[in-house]
């Protein structure tokens, strides 16, 4: 071996060097840029996920917690899910759910959709849940993500929707048929003062105790009509809002007057205690009076009804911080069951025994307060009681 060849296959093998140095620092190259980028895509992903306002949950075929997003914090700030049933964390059960959309996700290995009301602090709120398979796991153990979307906002807008159109469609046959109604009570009325009025001619020629039937029937027959005129101006506040005197109105007043009214009312139910909380700031607001009274009016007389075996009725108004009145009716009665406290303002829905209400006491109110510009709601648990809430602008134009 001559030292020219030695020379040359040292620079060989330091040339292969190089090109093992540069192929490799080529690589950690592609390596770093293969890192940012999937650093890039992570934080995309983790944007994407961080976007999301649905409770998402990773769950095992035996429903116990694997993961959760960063939702569930604001949702439950005090809970630690993992490994934890969902049925007992979310609902404090100790079984599944009847119809669980987890279980029948994994039964028929599709996606499956379902809504659901859950008491969540003091409120029922609507939940949309979402129950999608994922792949098998390399044990073979299978896993669930489920999505829980609150729907309550929404719902609460749909109600308010199919209420404004159940009450159009009623107005237009509340007001054909209150005209009908009128021509014939008229006739009724006007022949029934004719009668009363000729009952003087044959005081002396009849028996006393006739007379005194005849005029008896009379005074009904007139007391009828005018009960069923008034029935029918309340059917046509559906359609349409009766010549209002606008003026200012002073609402602590109206609810003064209102409990005078009442005041026998409250005092032949002497196991009922009646509270009163009236802001004295309280700013006026322009409506009708006579209107307003008769809102709260059919509030009282509501939460009387409730209340009827005995408990308290609360009354406060107070004054928004962006301007208006707000006015709360609230028993301790017998509640409304949860399924008909999306009923409560349809015409002629009631939750009274038969005889005891028609159903349009409410409704009246709703078109009222509509009429206002304001708005009515309602909270209520079944044998706990109920709170109305009514809120009117300081200045409206009917």
């Amino acid at each position: 071996m001559t030292v020219q060849t030695t020379l040359e296959d040292l620079i060989g093998i330091e040339h292969c060097k190089l090109g093992f140095y540069q192929e490799l620092q080529r690589k950690v190259e592609e390596l770093k840029n293969s890192n940012q980028e999937l650093e890039k895509k992570r934080r995309e992903i983790q944007a994407l996920l961080d976007g999301i306002t649905d409770l998402m949950v990773v769950l095992s075929e035996d429903l116990k917690i694997q993961s959760v997003n960063h939702v569930f914090k604001k949702w439950y700030p005090d809970e630690e899910p993992k490994g934890r049933f969902c049925y007992e964390l979310f609902h404090q059960k100790s079984a599944p759910c009847d119809q669980c959309p987890v279980l029948q996700s994994l039964d028929r290995d599709e996606i499956t959709k379902a809504l659901r009301i859950y008491k969540m602090g003091d409120k029922q709120r609507h939940f949309e849940l979402l129950a999608s398979p994922l792949k098998t796991q390399p044990t073979g153990e299978r896993n669930v993500l489920l999505f829980k979307r609150d729907v309550t906002l929404e719902k609460e807008y749909q109600n308010q929707f199919y209420q404004a159109e159940k009450m159009a469609t009623v107005g237009t046959l509340a007001a054909g048929v209150a005209h009908e109604i009128n021509n014939p009570l008229t006739a009724i009325n006007g022949f029934a003062e004719g009668l009363k009025r000729r009952l003087g001619l044959i005081h002396d020629q009849v028996d006393s105790e006739v007379y005194d039937d005849f005029s008896e029937y009379t005074d009904t027959i007139i007391k009828e009509c005018l009960r069923c005129r008034d029935i029918v101006q309340t059917l046509l506040t559906f359609s349409r809002p009766i010549a209002a005197s606008l003026q200012p109105v002073n609402v602590n007043r109206c609810v003064e007057d209102t409990l005078f009214i009442l005041q026998h009312h409250f005092k032949e139910q002497c196991n009922i205690t009646l509270k009163t909380d009236l802001a004295n700031d309280l700013p006026m607001i322009t409506g009708d009076e006579s209107q307003l009274k008769q809102v709260i009016i059919n509030l009282f007389t509501n939460a009387l009804d409730a209340t009827c075996g005995g408990g308290s009725i609360q009354i406060k108004t107070y004054r928004e911080e962006t301007g208006g009145i707000v006015l709360i009716v609230k028993d301790t009665g017998c509640g409304i069951p949860l399924d008909q406290q999306d009923k409560l303002f349809e015409p002629f829905f009631t939750t009274k025994p038969v005889g005891k209400g028609v159903g349009i006491g409410l409704s009246t109110c709703y078109s009222i307060v509509k009429n206002h510009n304001g708005e009515i709601s309602v909270t209520s648990e079944e044998g706990k009681g109920s709170s109305f809430t009514i809120r009117i602008p300081e200045i409206t134009s009917l």
